[in-house]
């Protein structure tokens, strides 16, 4: 990487439009948004429903996204996929659009071994030129990455950081205790609810998916947190966290962060993903964003 990814990286969604296709001018919309916000993007990852988009949009949200950024911050793009054969595959598509990194989720459905795991991101690394980010999601894909797995995956020049979202600060602490003492390789923080945590305790950056319904309050904590204002970084995330407790008991994140747009006024469309909102959650979400700024 040119230089160090640090701050608060938006996990950016896709928007649809009526008929379910991308809506690219709307992912234009939503980019600018949070750049002016002060956030970098990370697209194609949970929030940006990869699970539901074929290659040719996974490539399309990509080079838009590249587009708009245009080198103004930095940009992460997801390419995980369930084989190590067709995560090289779309990897070797993304990295020639100009991401500054790519971030590789675990494969899912099929239990694997960290031996396996080890090789699978090793191969994925040897194959590419642009950066690889670990990505630990095990409650979505049952693998887990292990802190000592991340360590030894360190030692390969094209590895450069893990994305925790496990959830839990514990989680957290142990990939930065695991890393600590090697340079050149970055934690960032998935859950919304350590941010602050995670700046703390040497995170060098997050990844947010409430940032896309409060992309300057998200970018508080971190702005606060790097001038000096502890406090004021910690206050800031009491705020999100109070917010994603509010809209994550309403539904599943991809969907609740869209229906929250919607109601913002934002032309995002639906979840591909078969999910509904009852008129009681939907009045639900109105009064949790009512008092957010835009």
């Amino acid at each position: 990487m040119s230089q160090k990814i640090e701050g608060v990286l938006t996990a950016i969604v896709t928007p649809f439009d009526n008929e379910g296709a991308l809506n690219l001018d709307a992912l234009r919309r939503q980019v600018d948004r949070q750049l002016s916000a002060g956030n970098g993007i990370f697209c194609g990852g949970t929030n940006g429903e990869f699970f539901v988009l074929n290659e040719a949009e996974k490539i399309a949200v990509t080079r838009t996204c590249v587009d708009e950024v245009a080198g103004r911050a930095s940009i992460i793009a997801h390419i995980g996929e369930v084989s190590t054969r067709e995560t090289i595959r779309l990897g070797k598509q993304i990295e020639a659009l100009g991401v500054d990194a790519v971030s590789v989720i675990t494969p899912w459905f099929v239990p694997l071994k960290q031996q396996e795991l080890i090789a699978h991101y090793t191969a994925i690394a040897d194959a590419l030129t642009v950066p690889v980010f670990l990505y630990n999601i095990p409650v979505r894909t049952g693998n887990t990455i292990e802190p000592e797995t991340a360590r030894i995956l360190a030692a390969h020049p094209n590895i450069v950081g893990i994305k925790d979202s496990a959830g839990s600060d514990e989680s957290l602490r142990r990939f930065l205790d695991a890393v600590k003492d090697i340079d050149g390789f970055d934690v960032l923080n998935g859950p919304d609810s350590l941010i602050h945590q995670g700046f703390v305790e040497g995170c060098s950056a997050c990844i947010s998916g409430l940032a896309n319904v409060a992309p300057t309050a998200v970018n508080t904590i971190w702005s606060r947190f790097i001038t000096g204002d502890i406090a004021g970084s910690r206050q800031a995330q009491a705020s999100i966290t109070g917010l994603r407790t509010d809209l994550y008991n309403v539904a599943f994140s991809p969907a609740a962060v869209k229906k929250a747009l919607q109601i913002m006024g934002y032309d995002v469309g639906e979840s591909r993903y078969a999910v509904t909102f009852t008129p009681q959650q939907e009045s639900a979400i109105r009064r949790i964003v009512a008092h957010i700024a835009h």
